[in-house]
């Protein structure tokens, strides 16, 4: 007879299985042991009660809707049944929105690949090669398209572009007008984010019927016009781009992008700029998101234009090199004189779209462009042979179709057949080809209607349906990376070439402080992919996306009652964007309140630079607050611009833990003064890595947090982009997220960017409420361990009360590059020859290096970074001892190309094998080694002679 064994883990409890969040977690027991051992405590939960203030701990359950944790398996059946509740019809609404072809080779390649998907923006240009060639060869494709020289490396979706050419042609011209005049065959959406972003900066939005040709009278700074129009109407805008010139303002043209392919660019017109979206380019419909918008200039704007450029500069060596150009424009640098608030943009996206330029090139975008053009034409000559009417002569893939007081029942026939289309109103139809429309997709359209045709006899007897004299006859996508990458192994090895040329999450940690570079596991990524996710459009009927909603539902509340606020939007496609809804939201309060006077932001000096500029966004003033010596927001003088500004307080934005890794105890006080005045809390939750499962923004005195669902709740960085940015709020707030009527949308679909939700809601569900909770302490006791191993080499410049840091430090360069002459930028460039990704350098002190190792690394690899900065000030010491000038040592040197030690001239003082391989203080270097493919880049050259498209081949002779 057998007896059980005490110690044999039950049934239950096999079949579980591992739980996820030991794979999240990187530390294993013992290394976590190890870990708190250095920190002279026994316990995660000591490891609580030393850092974390009382004052911020949550009496009531942290979130508690959160249920158990599953493993990977059971969260992928949950998720499929969710997805299996979505209905994917055939999506022929349009609006921006168009069914697509994402290439097999680039979904595996890029969308599904780790050096890819991982990567972060590209602020250490020399590990950053290959994304930044992917993103010039976007540029490239967009300028060219466009008929405009500069383009950007991708906005967030093509309502907020507009939103953003507004502005810039405001900023840009001489007009003293507050008039903006827009076409009234805009999209829809479009229209409702420039209302919400012309409101607070005193922009009167005029929305004008163009279609007789004539403009408004009056004054106005810019116009944007349609090019094809939210009907699909085609028509000459030249004459009105001319006149508004001669008026004084600055034209900005919407354009379809595949439509350039056929029409006439919008910069042979004579626009200004031009503005518009890149999902039809191979990128999946998502509901709505992530999709990389564009926004193009002529060279006298392109030092206005906002968010992200790639430039061509050279490295110490003289050879051809790529950068992020003009970086003074952004944010981080001139904060509320920031030319836009964005910081998050759509890389991953942009990347997607520009690969799928490579792969078609001009002939083939030319081929999709025209079998898309002919698909519509061929089914409105069905339709006028049937006795319908159509709307316009012209147009190019959108025919616009009037059935009075027919519409609900055609569209319902056609729905019920497997197809979408856009009611417009009870007697107007539109209907949108694309890649992917077929003649049986027009056969059933026809049916819908009651019709029939044939499409083979229609198309041998219909004329194209764009106007002659608009037909594109300039060169496009002339570089050879459109010509040379068209077999898929020839694409196959550019990409990766290009990821070879990068450091991404899948090959060494990345510890960025503000950034929270974690794991984003496979199961989380895997369902972004499932068509019935992937292939929604945003604007298909409501049923057809019960299993989205639902995801979303449980989304929100788990989110919101993980951050202790009563309402969540998952709107804002960024964090960027999430800060500026919650700062509406505080502007719409006041006002219902009868206090719109109040009009002072108090912001921290270490605030991040998105805070001030998405505070002027918002039509707020900012007043900056002093920080006291240990971090924390400097009491005294936040007392005393309350009294100062008084009846005009209408928020204070903090970020917590403090931007300087620090849990303020205070915390509670300081909410508690700004409510005392009248003013409002927004709690940027940058760092929610330090909180979640331990404490509530909602809980200790928030009033709006924004979220960064591709930080703490692991959406993928994808080389600077997708993000999501949630804004959650206090129930007096609610009524005012955006969309809900008080406040308008802040991006262009009504759920922002759906498709890679299904990665925060995979990572909460297996996560479970111990693991959150675990997670977030094991990421505070890394960064603890990091700042107690390397103290005595670094000064930590911020702690705690306690002594503790909170999710991450801040290493103190400033004596050390005084004393020696080397500089941040010098050790960041030495951790490449280590193959290690650099910390944020001298944010938020400038001559510093802030480090965030997050929960997901390993006490190896923790090591590996600790030893290479150990390494680092050894050499650091040499130099200050004067055995190394301070302008030719391995730290001024680096990074090290394999080209540059292979040179037979070597006249540097310190020996090549030490460049390459500092492996005498700092072992195991070899298996890890990267070689970048080029020296440290010269950023101001490359900003004084600005070329911000592919370069001819000669360039690299």
């Amino acid at each position: 007879m057998s007896h059980p064994q005490q110690d044999r883990p039950t049934l239950a409890e096999l079949e579980r299985g591992l739980p996820f969040a030991e794979r999240h977690i990187g530390p294993r027991p013992d290394e976590l042991t190890r870990m708190l051992e250095v920190l002279g405590i026994d316990s995660l939960d000591a490891l609580a009660d030393r850092a974390l203030p009382a004052t911020i701990r949550d009496a009531q359950p942290v979130g508690g809707s959160l249920p158990d944790p599953v493993g990977e398996a059971e969260m992928l059946a949950e998720l499929r049944e969710l997805a299996d509740r979505n209905t994917v019809a055939v999506p022929m609404i349009g609006l921006g929105y168009h069914g697509t072809r994402t290439p097999s080779v680039i979904r595996r390649n890029v969308l599904e690949n780790p050096a890819w998907y991982t990567a972060y923006t590209p602020y250490q240009p020399e590990i950053s090669q290959g994304r930044l060639e992917a993103l010039l060869a976007f540029q490239t494709m967009v300028a060219d398209l466009t008929g405009l020289p500069v383009a950007g490396a991708s906005l967030l979706d093509e309502a907020t572009a507009a939103a953003e050419a507004m502005t810039l042609l405001r900023r840009a011209g001489r007009s003293r007008s507050a008039r903006f005049v827009v076409d009234a065959d805009t999209l829809p959406q479009t229209l409702d984010v420039l209302r919400t972003r012309a409101e607070p900066l005193g922009i009167e939005l005029d929305v004008a019927d163009l279609s007789g040709g004539e403009l408004p009278e009056g004054e106005f700074f810019g116009l944007l016009l349609s090019y094809p129009g939210a009907s699909g109407r085609v028509a000459d805008p030249s004459a009105m781009v001319e006149a508004a010139h001669e008026r004084g303002a600055l034209v900005a043209v919407a354009a379809d992008l595949l439509s350039l392919t056929l029409l006439t660019p919008p910069g042979e017109l004579g626009a200004d700029a031009a503005v518009g979206s890149t999902q039809r380019f191979g990128v999946p419909l998502g509901f709505g998101g992530p999709h990389a918008g564009f926004l193009s200039v002529g060279q006298r704007h392109a030092r206005q234009l906002p968010g992200r450029l790639v430039g061509v500069s050279r490295d110490a060596d003289g050879n051809y090199a790529l950068r992020l150009a003009l970086q003074t424009r952004e944010q981080h640098i001139r904060r509320e004189k920031a030319t836009s608030n964005i910081c998050t943009a759509q890389v991953l996206l942009a990347v997607m779209a520009a690969c799928y330029g490579v792969y078609h090139g001009p002939e083939g975008l030319r081929s999709i462009a025209l079998r898309t053009h002919r698909m519509a034409a061929v089914l409105a000559a069905g339709l006028r042979a049937g006795g319908i009417e159509v709307a316009h002569d012209a147009f190019f893939d959108t025919v616009a179709v009037r059935v009075p007081g027919r519409a609900d029942a055609v569209v319902s026939a056609a729905h019920d057949a497997g197809i979408a289309l856009r009611r417009v109103s009870g007697d107007e139809i539109g209907i949108s080809t694309s890649e992917i429309t077929t003649a049986a997709h027009l056969r059933t359209v026809w049916a819908a209607f009651g019709i029939s045709g044939d499409a083979a006899e229609l198309d041998a007897a219909t004329v194209d349906a764009l106007p002659a004299g608009l037909a594109r006859t300039s060169e496009y996508l002339t570089h050879p990376t459109f010509h040379d990458y068209r077999s898929e192994t020839a694409l196959m090895r550019w990409l990766r070439r290009l990821a070879d040329a990068d450091l991404a999450l899948d090959r060494t940690m990345i510890p960025l402080g503000s950034c929270t570079m974690k794991l984003n596991a496979a199961a989380e990524m895997e369902p972004v992919t499932w068509p019935a996710f992937a292939d929604l459009h945003p604007f298909a009927p409501e049923a057809d996306s019960a299993g989205t909603r639902e995801m979303i539902g449980q989304l929100e509340t788990w989110l919101a009652d993980l951050t202790g606020y009563a309402a969540v939007s998952l709107q804002p496609n960024a964090g960027s964007q999430g800060e500026f809804a919650g700062l509406l939201a505080i502007a719409a309060y006041h006002r219902s309140r009868g206090e719109s006077e109040r009009d002072v932001c108090l912001i921290p000096a270490s605030a991040h630079g998105t805070n001030a500029a998405s505070a002027i966004m918002a039509g707020l003033r900012v007043v900056v607050v002093g920080t006291s010596g240990h971090g924390d927001v400097d009491l005294d003088d936040l007392r005393a611009k309350i009294t100062e500004h008084g009846d005009r307080l209408a928020a204070l934005m903090i970020t917590y833990p403090s931007t300087h890794g620090v849990y303020e105890a205070d915390v509670r006080e300081v909410c508690a003064a700004v409510h005392d005045a009248g003013g409002q809390v927004y709690v940027d939750g940058a760092n929610l890595n330090a909180l979640v499962g331990l404490a509530r923004p909602g809980a200790f005195g928030g009033d709006v947090s924004h979220l960064n669902l591709h930080k703490t709740f692991c959406i993928p960085h994808g080389g600077g982009g997708p993000g999501v940015g949630p804004v959650a709020v206090a129930e007096h707030l609610a009524p005012f997220l955006p969309g809900r009527g008080e406040v308008g949308a802040v991006s262009a679909a009504p759920h922002g960017s759906p498709g890679v939700l299904p990665i925060s809601w995979a990572y909460l569900r297996m996560m479970g409420l111990d693991g959150l909770r675990r997670a977030t302490l094991t990421a505070v006791a890394a960064a603890n361990y990091v700042a107690t191993r390397l103290g005595e080499h670094y000064p930590v410049l911020y702690s705690g009360t306690d002594g503790a840091v909170a999710h991450e430090c801040i290493l103190d360069l400033r004596t050390i590059t005084r004393d020696s002459g080397v500089t941040v930028d010098d050790v960041a460039k030495r951790l490449i020859d280590h193959g290690i990704h650099a910390p944020t350098m001298s944010f938020p002190v400038a001559g510093t290096l802030m480090v965030e190792p997050t929960e997901s690394e390993d006490l190896a690899e923790i090591e590996r970074f600790v030893r290479a900065m150990i390494a680092i000030r050894a050499e650091i010491d040499r130099v200050a001892a004067g055995e190394w000038p301070v302008e030719d040592n391995p730290l001024r040197g680096a990074p090290h190309t394999a080209a540059s030690l292979a040179d037979d001239k070597w006249d540097h003082p310190y020996p090549r094998e030490l460049a390459a391989y500092p492996t005498a203080v700092a072992p195991g270097v070899h298996d890890r080694k990267v070689w970048p493919p080029v020296r440290r880049i010269d950023g101001a050259h490359g900003d004084r002679n600005l070329v911000c498209s592919c370069p001819p081949p000669e360039a690299f002779a």
